[in-house]
């Protein structure tokens, strides 16, 4: 039963780490940024909650990296291109997406499982210091300086000083409890709904050719008519073809969800391991080739798309997407499309959403740039954030948010967070065109720099 009584909570802890720069989360944002501050020489802590490094292409089961590339040029180059071809190596992409022109691909399908064993292996070749269930719970802030980062993990609550702290939380946690200012949702709070991802066994690829692996939304209308769906969701991203016989399900919404409030989490949580036998049956019953398909596993973390937006001292908005703007402190560039998935299940939802994902997107060679600005929050001193949470509206929110959108801001938090360090400043001090030269060097997509 909810209560309204509280406690008052005051202890001493250890400060168990003391470090140049201390990254709170380990998914793609988190890695990119801590191996690209290891790779600068300095000294890395790295907190990440859950079992593994990846977040939701690891844990959360989403099947697939969006485009890395703008048809033409790699943007998500450097950290990212790293991950991706040990991916390849190691054999943890989905047969027939190992075309050499990843920049003209528009989505590599991924084996979580190898996935994993690669940022294992990236992220302690860097020589960055880690810790897995170990969440960020607090922050000790003053004057817009945090001062110390709180973690809980099984051996105890204990404390980390850094000279400069990474928020790749994806929710922007860090940031909010130093009381940086933040945006979620749209003009009534409400948010992108989340996914339940999921793996697939005994499905047959070779029957399934109708355009696209993605495909699977044709028999939507009649499925609903049938009473298969508690909720008529036209939006259906579709199943990745893992392996020979393996289907990643990006699949279902859980509608209504706020990934910063446990309570939320665990509703939609218990509501998509449900929604999934939905689908199951729809796959089974109405799409040919998924007949004998059997559920391996569903995510052990919820797939969400957005929450926090973190404003920093730029906010990258629509009309810099439109314009495919460049900038003079541009740390990476990006292409991938406005995908706004629909925050209620009704056609109006739906056909807002499909006239934005056919309308604001891109042509071969076209990108938009992403200015260092976006990473430094308002109000903090010596605090960076990277990943879904960068600061952008709603629009662009929703394309930068892919997991190689999140290796691009990245690395380049953990490479400014280490010039800050190598410099004796903070993150607003540094030289932006030496950052963006030592990005080059790394192997970032930097035309303009």
């Amino acid at each position: 039963m909810a209560t309204t009584e509280s406690i008052r909570f005051q202890r001493e802890v250890p400060v168990r780490h003391d470090v140049d720069v201390f990254v709170a989360g380990g998914g793609p944002a988190g890695v990119a940024a801590a191996v690209a501050a290891a790779g600068e020489g300095r000294k890395v802590f790295l907190a990440e909650g859950h079992s593994c490094f990846g977040g939701m292409g690891t844990a959360g089961l989403v099947p697939a990296f969006m485009r890395f590339g703008d048809g033409k040029n790699l943007c998500a180059a450097g950290v990212g291109t790293k991950i991706l071809d040990r991916l390849v190596a190691a054999g943890g992409v989905g047969p027939g997406r190992l075309d050499p022109n990843i920049a003209s691909i528009g989505s590599v399908s991924i084996h979580p499982e190898v996935l994993k064993r690669v940022y294992d292996d990236i992220v302690s070749e860097a020589g960055v210091e880690f810790a897995f269930h170990t969440a960020l719970i607090d922050v000790l802030a003053d004057g817009g300086r945090v001062d110390a980062a709180v973690c809980a993990a099984k051996s105890g609550l204990f404390a980390v000083r850094a000279r400069v702290y990474v928020d790749a939380t994806g929710d922007g946690d860090l940031c909010a409890w130093a009381q940086a200012p933040f945006e979620k949702g749209d003009e009534d709070g409400s948010m992108m709904p989340g996914t339940l991802c999921s793996l697939w066994s005994a499905v047959d690829w070779k029957a399934i050719r109708a355009g696209s692996l993605g495909a699977g939304a044709s028999r939507l209308e009649e499925a609903f008519k049938d009473g298969v769906f508690t909720y008529p969701d036209r939006h259906l991203p579709g199943m990745w073809q893992v392996s020979e016989t393996l289907g990643g399900g990006n699949i279902g919404h859980t509608f209504g969800v706020d990934g910063t409030d446990e309570r939320s989490l665990t509703e939609a949580l218990v509501w998509g391991r449900k929604l999934v036998l939905e689908y199951e049956r729809y796959y089974k019953q109405y799409l040919a080739g998924f007949e004998k398909m059997e559920l391996v596993a569903s995510g052990s973390l919820l797939g969400l798309r957005e929450t926090r937006r973190i404003l920093g001292d730029y906010v990258l908005c629509l009309d810099d997407f439109k314009s495919r703007a460049v900038f003079d402190d541009e740390i990476g560039r990006y292409s991938y499309p406005v995908d706004i998935h629909a925050s209620r299940p009704d056609q109006e939802s739906f056909d807002r959403f499909m006239d934005e994902w056919q309308n604001l997107r891109y042509g071969p060679g076209e990108s938009y740039g992403i200015p260092y600005r976006c990473l430094l929050p308002r109000k903090l001193e010596n605090v960076l954030v990277a990943g879904r949470c960068v600061s952008a509206d709603r629009y662009v929110q929703g394309s930068v948010r892919t997991m190689p959108g999140c290796y691009i801001t990245g690395q380049a938090c953990g490479t400014a967070a280490a010039l800050a360090v190598e410099n004796a400043t903070d993150p607003r001090g540094i030289d932006v065109k030496q950052l963006q030269q030592r990005l080059v060097g790394m192997g970032a997509y930097l035309p303009n720099a």
